[in-house]
């Protein structure tokens, strides 16, 4: 009996939640998606983490799941990344430093493109066929008198 009761009192205290676990909430998963489409994968380097079909992309969207459960924010998760990857592990690298070219170089490159073909088409429109010489007087009479005695 007595060791039935220690038993009891065992399997009591084994399944008694501990103060140091936090109680997971549910994650939507569509949150889960927006946090990894933001994310690169480490292996495909060119899909986002929630697209990539490789096994430490599954392992990155499980951590994202466990952090979100565990009540951080979106920003927090994508932050936790950051900090262990930097900036590169963000498919949108942010508008600062350096890499606030990657945003002002396509700006760039249009605005001189626009202004070459802007050249390029004035230049073309600007182009006008060349006058032909005058024509002396004894030359007109001569067209004149030929072109009466055609028949």
């Amino acid at each position: 009996m007595r060791a039935a009761v220690l038993m009891a009192l065992f399997l009591l205290v084994g399944a008694w939640p501990s103060p140091a676990q936090q109680p997971s909430r549910p994650v939507d998963e569509r949150q889960v998606y927006e946090v990894a489409t933001d994310l690169r994968c480490v292996v495909c380097q060119t899909l986002s983490v929630a697209d990539s079909p490789s096994e430490m992309a599954n392992q990155m969207r499980a951590i994202v799941r466990e952090r979100l459960a565990s009540g951080e924010t979106p920003a927090q998760v994508r932050q936790y990344f950051v900090e262990r990857y930097g900036d590169w592990i963000l498919l949108a690298p942010p508008r600062r430093g350096f890499t606030l070219l990657v945003w002002l170089a396509p700006l760039v490159a249009v605005v001189v493109g626009l202004a070459l073909v802007a050249l390029l088409v004035r230049r073309w429109t600007g182009r006008r066929r060349p006058t032909p010489p005058p024509v002396d007087a004894a030359m007109s009479e001569r067209i004149r008198r030929e072109l009466e005695h055609e028949p």
